[in-house]
């Protein structure tokens, strides 16, 4: 085990801004997390406890309160030892014990697939944050250990985790302006996904970096003299872009290295916000401004919090100059973001609570992030949809548009008329039918830009149209419609498939009306629904086939037992199902084409042989396109463990035992062989009919892989 040194580092830092009893807490925290992490080693060959201790650290060096960095030495103790929630709300208090809460994984529940895992982990943190956001702050510092010691991990899984860090943890620290934080994560991410890029460009940084030095010099002694001169106190740093921004602008810009390098980056500190509005006039007139590129986020911030003001100039030798202007305030806020006016920071009242503070604006739009990653929660339709829409969302290049009142909405670039409505309120955006951008009306779709007034037409009837959905680019508005059009289907399914099974039910002489609460109930059990409503809505959406359904309850109705669906079942019961929705039906797979798990499908109604299903590219399909009530789509189930039978064509060269060598390779595969056809080619070469038995897609691609590396075998493919 390391030498504790880690917790002296970490309560020399925390001494710097908490109280002794605050210190005494986060000491006797780190004594119960080694005891509950005591004998659990990390891959890298320390001791456990000595992760936690570093993300407190981490959050140290931000500042964050006492409960945060006791939250973050505790934080895998839920998760990875036999204490539970109860135990640190006994020990620390239920802050504390509601942050490890939010922090800790879904670990003991079971997912499909690793994605599902992500989405649903990251969707029960957002629950989380939206209670205390200090579960994403802690979240944040974890992964950022986690990349600084990430080399010792299996070069897929460096490249799973370093992805994930760059396409959601990265972009979350940017939205809450953590920059300190940001910036380190994309860089080790940039490096554990792209290790050879990363170590070209850092040598070529490191070797320009020399040649540099004298024109970066020269420039801050142009701008510190001009300010002098001006009598305005400022600190003024020549500054590096990081490795992973360089990359970025490389990429998407098609810029070369030396292109990039071309331009010079300055950060001008300073006390007040006026003086920051004097260093731009004083630069300005040192050297001549890039037209176009002034940006002034003093008076309109980013929706981080972030505020500078941004300019670009022609300096010496032909160079471009980038130049950030802001005061002290400012530039804390844009390295430490929302922790940088931490609320929990003051101190405790008397009765031990939080004093309350007045909220800064950066934990404002903090805290409207979250309500917004909430409402697109309650829109998704499952996790991994509320992923993909909080992606989108977290990668916005911004512009910023008007109300008729005056109010700033902050929106996307490329964000339309639709979003900005979504953007004020969903029901807004559900009644909107027209919109007035500067007073002239303007077609929903026409993307708006920055400083643009926008005013809404609205109707009182909530009825966004689905066309919407292919020119939306927020991730709110996207969710919001499909909630809306979601709901509205499923009634409007639920009617269409009553009328449908009305229809089918006249096939057998039986009324709709007639269907007992006993009869329904007795359906519902039998396709393994949720209701009956459940089942109208199948069959509306096209899931299951009026007539089947019909037949079923026929069936049930005349206790039949030469049912279609019963007497030709081919499927044993005990079985799991094959295809989805099928309780009860006859299946049958089409001899023609030979479908197997992993094939797009298609099912066709046949009374003699019940559900018949083929792949979608079959000949024999064509004929019943024209005809939809005779078909309807289906899906494989998951697990599915029978095999089916495929058929195979292979040219093989005329050679002595050439088809026992085919049959022994196949039967390495642990595949049987159904039936075998041959006949000469040529003088040269025969055809092999083989009917194989396979269990997927996958299989059936080994064994034709396996087959195609043997020498006598000239080609070989699918039937």
């Amino acid at each position: 085990m390391p030498t504790p040194t880690s917790l002296d580092d970490l309560i020399e830092k925390a001494s710097v801004y908490l109280k002794k009893r605050h210190l005494k807490q986060i000491k006797a925290a780190f004594e119960f997390g080694a005891e509950a992490h005591k004998g659990q080693m990390r891959k890298t060959g320390g001791a456990y406890i000595w992760h936690p201790v570093a993300v407190a650290e981490i959050l140290a060096d931000i500042q964050l309160d006492h409960e945060s960095l006791i939250a973050a030495i505790l934080h895998d103790v839920v998760e990875d030892t036999p204490y539970t929630k109860e135990d640190i709300i006994d020990r620390f208090g239920e802050n504390v014990a509601e942050i490890v809460d939010g922090v800790t994984k879904l670990g003991k529940l079971e997912f499909d697939n690793p994605q599902e895992a992500q989405a649903e982990n990251f969707r029960k943190m957002v629950l989380a944050m939206s209670r205390d956001i200090r579960v994403i702050l802690i979240k944040l510092a974890d992964r950022l250990h986690n990349m600084r010691t990430l080399g010792v991990m299996r070069p897929d899984k460096q490249r799973r985790i370093a992805r994930e860090t760059l396409e959601i943890y990265a972009p979350i620290a940017a939205r809450l302006g953590i920059n300190a934080i940001r910036i380190e994560l994309e860089d080790l991410g940039f490096k554990a996904m792209h290790p050879f890029r990363f170590a070209v460009l850092e040598r070529a940084v490191k070797k320009a970096r020399g040649n540099r030095a004298e024109i970066v010099e020269q420039i801050n002694e142009a701008i510190t003299n001009r300010l002098h001169d001006e009598n305005i106190p400022a600190n003024v740093i020549g500054r590096e872009k990081h490795l992973y921004s360089l990359y970025k602008k490389m990429k998407y810009k098609h810029l070369s290295f030396d292109e990039i390098l071309d331009i010079f980056a300055f950060r001008v500190v300073v006390n007040t916000a006026d003086e920051c509005y004097r260093v731009l006039g004083s630069v300005h007139s040192l050297y001549k401004p890039f037209p176009g590129r002034f940006k002034d986020y003093i008076a309109i911030p980013k929706s981080n919090g972030y505020q500078s003001l941004h300019t670009v100039l022609f300096g010496p030798f032909g160079a471009y100059i980038e130049i950030q202007i802001r005061t002290n305030e400012m530039h804390e806020v844009s390295e430490h973001g929302i922790a940088a006016h931490w609320v929990y920071k003051q101190d405790a009242t008397e009765e031990g609570r939080p004093i309350e503070q007045p909220l800064s604006a950066v934990e404002i739009r903090a805290q409207e992030w979250v309500k917004n990653l909430l409402e697109i929660q309650q829109g998704a339709g499952n996790s991994l949809d509320f992923l993909e829409n909080v992606k989108i969302d977290l990668f916005p290049n911004v512009i910023y548009v008007f109300t008729p009142k005056g109010d700033i909405i902050t929106l996307p670039a490329g964000a339309t008329a639709v979003d900005f409505a979504y953007a004020v309120h969903t029901n807004v955006g559900h009644g909107t039918v027209g919109c007035r951008v500067d007073k002239k009306l303007i077609p929903l779709r026409t993307h708006l830009e920055s400083g643009q007034t926008v005013e809404i037409i609205r109707s009182k009837e909530l009825q966004p149209n689905p066309s919407w959905l292919q020119f939306v680019t927020t991730a709110k508005a996207r969710s919001q419609i499909r909630a809306f059009l979601k709901n509205q289907q499923s009634a409007s399914a639920q009617a269409l498939g009553k009328r449908l099974l009305e229809k089918g039910l006249r096939n057998f002489n039986m009324s709709y009306t007639g269907l007992t609460d006993v009869i329904r109930e007795g359906i519902v059990v039998e396709f393994k629904l949720e209701s009956w409503d459940h089942l109208l809505e199948e069959i509306g959406l096209g899931k299951r086939l009026a007539n089947l359904v019909a037949k079923q309850i026929h069936d049930v109705v005349l206790g039949s037992e030469d049912s279609i669906l019963k007497s030709h079942a081919v499927e044993d019961p005990s079985q799991p199902l094959v295809i989805s929705g099928t309780e009860g039906m006859a299946v049958n797979y089409a001899g023609c084409c030979h479908p197997i798990p992993g094939d797009e499908i298609i099912g066709f109604i046949s009374a003699e042989k019940g559900l018949v299903i083929h792949r979608q590219e079959c000949k024999n399909v064509k004929q019943f396109k024209n005809h939809p009530e005779k078909w309807l789509d289906v899906n494989w189930e998951e697990n599915i463990t029978q095999t089916f039978d495929v058929e195979l064509q292979l040219e093989i060269l005329n050679r002595r035992g050439a088809l026992a060598t085919v049959a022994s390779n196949i039967a390495e595969m642990k595949t049987d062989i159904d039936r075998v056809r041959s006949e000469d080619k040529d003088e040269t070469y025969s055809l092999m009919n083989i009917v194989v038995r396979v269990h997927t897609r996958k299989h059936l691609a080994d064994v034709m892989r396996k087959l195609k590396r043997l020498p006598i075998v000239e080609k070989i493919q699918r039937l």
